[in-house]
C-alpha cells in the first residue's frame, strides 16, 4: 500500500514540476497569456453566435421553401380534386 502512494507522491511532485518549469519558460507574461485566453474566448464566442445566426437563417429558409412545397402541393391536390368532380358529373349527365 505504502507503494501506491509513494508512487502517487512522485506523480504529484512531477506534475508540479512540469507546471513549474512550464511558466518559467512561458513564452509570455501571465498578463499577456491571460488576454491571448481571453481574445480566443471571444473569437470562439462570436463564431458560435456566426454559426448559430447562420443556422436560425437556413432553417428559415427551410421553413420558406417547405411553406412554397406545401402551397403547391395544395393547389395540385385541389386541381385534382376539381378536375375528378369534373370527369364524375360529365359522365353520369351522358348516362343520363
Amino acid at each position: 500500500m505504502s507503494r501506491d502512494n509513494n508512487g502517487f507522491g512522485w506523480f504529484l511532485a512531477g506534475l508540479g514540476l512540469g507546471a513549474l518549469v512550464g511558466v518559467l519558460y512561458a513564452p509570455k507574461s501571465g498578463r499577456e497569456t491571460r488576454q491571448s485566453l481571453i481574445d480566443a474566448a471571444e473569437e470562439g464566442r462570436d463564431f458560435v453566435v456566426t454559426k448559430g445566426r447562420q443556422a436560425r437563417d437556413q432553417a428559415g429558409q427551410y421553413t420558406e421553401r417547405g411553406k412554397e412545397v406545401l402551397a403547391a402541393q395544395k393547389e395540385q391536390f385541389k386541381a385534382a380534386y376539381e378536375a375528378g368532380v369534373q370527369a364524375y358529373r360529365e359522365k353520369t349527365e351522358s348516362k343520363a
